[in-house]
């Protein structure tokens, strides 16, 4: 096998079978989001095995049986599941202008079969919040791939926050940029869940600047490569989208935070098809993967149940 297709190759569950078929989406239909350069396939490298500290004894990939990337009938303790999780470094793309980092968490043990793709807020996919919460989703049998919104450059939490020095290092992000980036993340799902005959459904998750990308994402997938999203208080959200997204999407959020305002979350989920709304009194931004009390943190208990039965119920019932 040729260097480079055996990396390919690596990046990839080995308990995933590679089907002859072309991607396909919903239905049997081919995700179609737009390249910017005619190229073959997404393609994967794998960089290094790696994970948090804390989890560091079971990262790296372990075969699985057909039986163990069936849904599991009976829940499955968290602690127990997670010693289970294995995860890679990826680069998704060819050269360096069309590349993109990504970290692929995977569940091990109670493997479903099915893709989640999860963009981060502004602190990017290396943010240790945001890697807990990828983790603890592939605890539940989920595959999820975290990609590399900034390309190296995430937002820098300082303070005080200021204003000027934000919205100039967000102006060096373009969106077509970050949506093509995100398109490629998503052909690279498709091609490894849905071509290969193992789920024929992907799920889209996003938090703050991710969720309101993630909005963007779903109203311009006409092809139905998503099955469901859920989204934690997306910021710049367009609500004018919502007319265009198919995909069912839970949106979560707080009646006190100020970058998602309840307003836009009650229209998008009037105009977005199936959509729901879970509005948390007092609450504001980020309560939901960065919970800084006791309150929060229970809600954020709560947030993340709904997103596991949401998920459950459009993607694996």
């Amino acid at each position: 096998m040729a260097p480079a297709a055996a990396a390919v190759a690596a990046a990839r569950p080995s308990w995933l079978p590679r089907a002859p078929s072309t991607r396909r989406g919903r239905q049997g239909r081919a995700c179609s989001f737009p390249r910017a350069a005619p190229s073959a396939r997404p393609t994967s490298t794998i960089v290094s095995s790696s994970g948090p500290g804390r989890h560091s004894r079971s990262w790296h990939w372990r075969p699985l049986c057909s039986q163990q990337a069936e849904v599991a009938s009976a829940a499955v303790d968290d602690d127990e599941a997670c010693e289970l999780v294995s995860g890679s470094d990826l680069v998704i793309g060819e050269g360096d202008d069309d590349s993109v980092r990504a970290h692929l968490f995977s569940a091990v043990k109670n493997n479903n079969g099915t893709g989640i793709l999860l963009l981060s807020d502004v602190f990017g996919f290396e943010d240790s919040a945001t890697r807990d919460f990828a983790y603890r989703v592939a605890c539940n049998g989920y595959n999820v791939l975290l990609p590399d919104l900034f390309r190296g450059n995430p937002w820098k939490q300082s303070a005080p926050f200021d204003a000027d020095q934000f919205a100039h290092w967000l102006s060096g992000h373009a969106p077509a940029r970050v949506s093509g980036d995100i398109d490629a993340c998503t052909r690279w799902l498709a091609d490894e869940f849905t071509a290969a005959g193992v789920t024929r459904k992907l799920g889209v998750v996003g938090f703050c600047y991710g969720g309101g990308r993630l909005v963007e994402l779903l109203a311009r997938d006409a092809e139905g490569c998503f099955s469901a999203g859920v989204c934690f208080y997306g910021s710049r959200m367009d609500a004018s989208l919502g007319a265009a997204v198919a995909a069912p999407v839970l949106f979560v959020c707080g009646d006190g935070d100020p970058l998602c305002p309840v307003e836009t979350v009650r229209e998008l989920e009037r105009s977005a098809k199936g959509a729901r709304a879970a509005v948390y009194a007092g609450r504001g931004h980020g309560f939901a993967h960065r919970p800084q009390t006791v309150e929060e943190d229970v809600d954020a208990e709560d947030a993340f149940n709904a997103m596991r039965g949401w998920l459950h119920d459009h993607l694996l019932a």
